[in-house]
């Protein structure tokens, strides 16, 4: 009896495994019969997910031989530019009120407020074929075509406007060394009290080098087309992006949290929901501010000074100037000095006040906590 031997295949790691389930979604293009473009729909609403997603087709995807639509929306979230200070262009304590996330992305441009009423879409290509205004026109003919009663039209700022006045979308992009992604917000039905309370500066005072935000007057597309839903919207999107660049891809829906499709993309998405990108990215800034402070047992009130200086986020150096008659010069020191290498943040701030009003009592005990209390406010 002859005894037949075969080779045995060698059990696919992790990794590999990952790579081949990628690779079905990611194929070569000179093997498919759409062309090289690919059209995906995030079915996530979570910002840092889809932040995430973005990131690692960037990293991922051979965009020298293949281009990229990826449509997406998040719960109410606000996403500042790449280059910019929070501090300066959201209202941090509403949002945590209101248990809104702030996140940071990878590209520069302004701050924008995002909810399921907002539409993001995100062109990537090479370095070559990066080109906005194409990009912006696949959006305007879209519209056009779904709508052909809407005046909307790109602006030098790569902006969209709607009537020639009001904004309904935003532009940030980033370039790498051979690859590039542009994103545009397209406001559909965003709740605008929400985007009007939550986008105001947190903290009066601040000088800074960051990329400040150019508020405009916006409108949603459905103040002006009622009738305009959000799959129709979509769908005229796909086809005009197929249209103008000469592919023919179908939508497909996407889990950016799928590891076996995106492989390290949860670690991605950990980076980003980090402080330290978050917050300990932002330039360095300083802040310069009035307190004003009261005793309520007296009626009495008094104005003091805040100097802080902020780099990486954290606390470089800190200044209470309190006139000497209301709180003890040794109080107002060790306040401020118990915040150097602190995040500029109010809950380690109250740490800290906490700490030093154990070892106080009656008036100074009294003043004391005012002055975190006013100071905390003026962190945001």
């Amino acid at each position: 009896m002859l005894l037949q031997l075969r080779r045995l295949r060698p059990l696919r790691t992790g990794v590999q495994q990952a790579r081949s389930t990628s690779s079905c979604l990611f194929p070569d293009p000179s093997t498919t019969t759409s062309g090289s473009g690919l059209v995906l729909q995030s079915q996530s609403t979570d910002v840092f997910q889809n932040l995430a997603l973005e990131d690692w087709i960037d990293a991922h995807v051979d965009l020298q031989r293949r281009a990229v639509l990826l449509l997406w929306r998040n719960r109410p979230a606000v996403v500042v530019g790449r280059h910019q200070n929070p501090w300066t262009e959201c209202n941090l304590p509403a949002m945590r009120r209101a248990g809104v996330p702030l996140a940071r992305r990878r590209s520069g441009g302004g701050t924008v407020y995002h909810d399921l009423g907002n539409l993001n879409l995100t062109f990537f290509a090479s370095r070559k074929a990066y080109d906005r205004q194409r990009n912006l026109k696949v959006v305007t003919d879209a519209l056009r075509r779904v709508r052909p009663e809407l005046d909307v039209r790109a602006t030098d700022r790569f902006d969209i406007l709607l009537n020639g006045h009001y904004k309904i979308s935003g532009t940030a992009s980033r370039l790498s060394r051979k690859s590039s992604y542009h994103h545009c917000t397209l406001l559909h039905s965003a709740d605008r009290a929400a985007l009007s309370s939550l986008l105001r500066p947190s903290c009066p005072g601040i000088q800074s080098n960051a990329t400040p935000s150019v508020p405009s007057p916006v409108a949603n597309l459905t103040d002006h087309a009622p009738s305009l839903h959000w799959e129709e919207l979509l769908e005229a999107l796909a086809q005009q992006y197929n249209s103008e660049f000469g592919f023919e891809a179908a939508p497909r829906p996407v889990d950016p949290s799928d590891e076996a499709l995106f492989p390290g993309v949860g670690s991605m998405e950990a980076a980003l929901r980090s402080w330290e990108w978050t917050f300990g990215k932002t330039p360095k800034f300083r802040l310069d501010t009035r307190l004003e402070l009261r005793d309520e047992q007296l009626g009495a009130r008094c104005g003091a000074g805040l100097h802080v200086e902020v780099k990486n986020g954290l606390v470089e150096s800190c200044r209470v100037d309190v006139p000497d008659d209301w709180l003890p010069p040794r109080l107002s020191g060790a306040l401020g000095e118990l915040l150097l290498g602190e995040r500029f943040c109010p809950h380690r701030a109250a740490a800290a006040l906490t700490a030093l009003l154990r070892c106080e009592s009656g008036q100074p005990h009294r003043r004391l906590q005012n002055l975190g209390e006013v100071l905390l406010a003026g962190m945001g």
